[in-house]
């Protein structure tokens, strides 16, 4: 069970911890709405809910103020080590705090991203300090697969012009923009064929890579273990006819994937080229990405005799599309220093029994480089021969350098800490964007404490910069 109620500012900290206990994994929120409306209703406070499970809670504030909207997401990425025996749809989070001063979970994901978005407004809704404004705390559903709960925010949820978006991840930076993103999916149709007499059957596992967020974390020069695999894969295809049986990579369309494997076979008589190639490969991976990934680790294992291969045809065709499709980042704004501008991650590779399914997600501030990366990476699909759709995709979020909301935050933290607080836009989606589509009267900014590793089992919250997050949102929101 976690122990991290003790922390400070504990008011925030007892309700993460709360939050951790409840299973809430993307679209299976029950126990989260449960959860908030109980709180509700345990402190006397108004709530809304709408038809896809949106919550908004609020309470009263200084006379004269103006409301102030305070959003986060229920839902959180879940990710686990390949050795660890977790359900999320019903076992709590372990978290724990190391010895370096970050707060992690046992070998999952640990959902700060964005439980303590929705701690510290909980947290301010049962404040007692008389100089906060009037508050709507609004809870979103399914941001992580979808941002379901953004697109269809019920009619009149929220009366407030400003709004703080509690879902950034480094402290002592305020966004004030995002990128826009769409999904582009291929499905592979493969029929098999009955493996011939002499050949030895083999697994290829590739494990501990970083992963990572697909937006934040996109260039961090981090190995996605889809593109490494297919490489391999070719490569024994090529020198030794290698014959893949089953392949599979990668869970969520936006994090980098850390895992995957794959079954083949090999002629008898060419295992010692095989092993050759194989050895050649991971010697040329561990020097590629020796910066960035040194856990990165490859593991061949002998299977029993397989059922099936995927016809040999579309086994070519999809080798060579994972191979040859984009992935990481595709450029750099020319506007803001250091952001990523477009981007485009292989997430997973899925197979059935009848189709694989490639799963790739673009990125971009701007919507025309968006949507010619996602057809860039259509047409290496649809070259392949896949069945290829796009999602309905989200837009990005413009940034508004006038906003007084701004004004009062940079100058908050000027105030409190003694330095400048950087303003930035994020490579990463927020919900932002759809909330301007729908309320385009509103004046935004993100912030949020510093999280490191999100959408992987490496997910940490740093605690010192929790405090400081807190003291940012209440003299902010005060200052207004």
């Amino acid at each position: 069970m976690s122990n991290i109620s003790y922390l400070e500012p504990r008011p925030v900290w007892e309700i993460f911890e709360q939050i951790t206990r409840i299973p809430r994994p993307s679209k299976k929120e029950a126990g989260i709405i449960a959860y908030l409306e109980n709180f509700a209703n345990e402190h006397n406070l108004p709530y809304k809910k709408d038809a896809i499970g949106n919550i908004v809670i609020s309470r009263n504030g200084s006379p004269g103020k103006e409301t102030v909207v305070l959003q986060s997401h229920m839902d959180m990425v879940c990710e686990k080590n390949s050795d660890v025996i977790f359900d999320f749809e019903n076992d709590p989070i372990e978290a724990y705090v190391t010895e370096d001063g970050w707060v992690k979970a046992r070998g999952t994901t640990l959902g700060a991203d964005d439980g303590i978005g929705m701690a510290a407004a909980l947290a301010l809704l049962i404040s007692d300090d008389k100089g906060l404004p009037p508050i709507e705390a609004l809870f979103t559903v399914d941001e992580e697969t979808g941002l379901t709960g953004a697109f269809n925010l019920g009619e009149g949820m929220i009366t407030g012009k400003l709004l703080v978006n509690l879902d950034s991840e480094d402290e002592g930076e305020i966004f004030i923009g995002c990128a826009g993103g769409i999904d582009t999916i291929a499905q592979f149709a493969y029929a098999g064929e009955v493996p011939g007499d002499g050949f030895a059957f083999f697994a290829l596992k590739i494990t501990g890579l970083k992963g990572g967020h697909s937006g934040d974390d996109i260039n961090k020069g981090l190995a996605n273990s889809n593109k490494l695999l297919a490489r391999m894969l070719l490569s024994g295809q090529k020198e030794c006819g290698l014959r893949l049986c089953r392949i599979d990579g990668g869970n969520l369309r936006n994090a980098i994937p850390r895992e995957a494997h794959a079954v083949f076979g090999v002629p008898a008589k060419l295992i010692s080229r095989f092993f050759e190639v194989y050895e050649n490969f991971t010697v040329d991976a561990r020097v590629e990405f020796s910066a960035t990934e040194p856990s990165m680790d490859f593991v061949v294992s002998e299977e029993p005799r397989q059922k099936f291969f995927i016809h040999h045809a579309v086994q070519d065709r999809l080798l060579k599309a994972l191979c040859g499709l984009p992935n990481g980042v595709l450029s750099m704004s020319g506007t803001m220093p250091g952001l990523v501008e477009t981007s485009t991650n292989l997430a997973s590779v899925k197979q059935s029994e009848k189709t694989i399914t490639v799963t790739t997600s673009q990125r971009s501030s701007l919507d025309p480089a968006r949507f010619a990366a996602a057809q860039s990476v259509r047409c290496v699909l649809e070259l392949a021969g896949a069945d290829v759709r796009h999602s309905e995709g989200y837009p990005g979020w413009n940034p508004n350098p006038d906003s007084r909301l701004l004004e009062t935050f940079t100058a908050t933290y000027r105030k409190l800490f003694g330095t400048e607080v950087k303003v930035r836009a994020i490579h990463a989606g927020l919900e932002c964007g759809l909330f301007l589509q729908k309320y385009p009267e509103l004046e935004m900014i993100s912030i949020g404490p510093t999280l490191r590793g999100v959408h992987s089992p490496d997910e940490r919250l740093e605690i010192s910069t929790v405090q400081k997050f807190w003291d940012l949102l209440v003299g902010g929101l005060k200052n207004l």
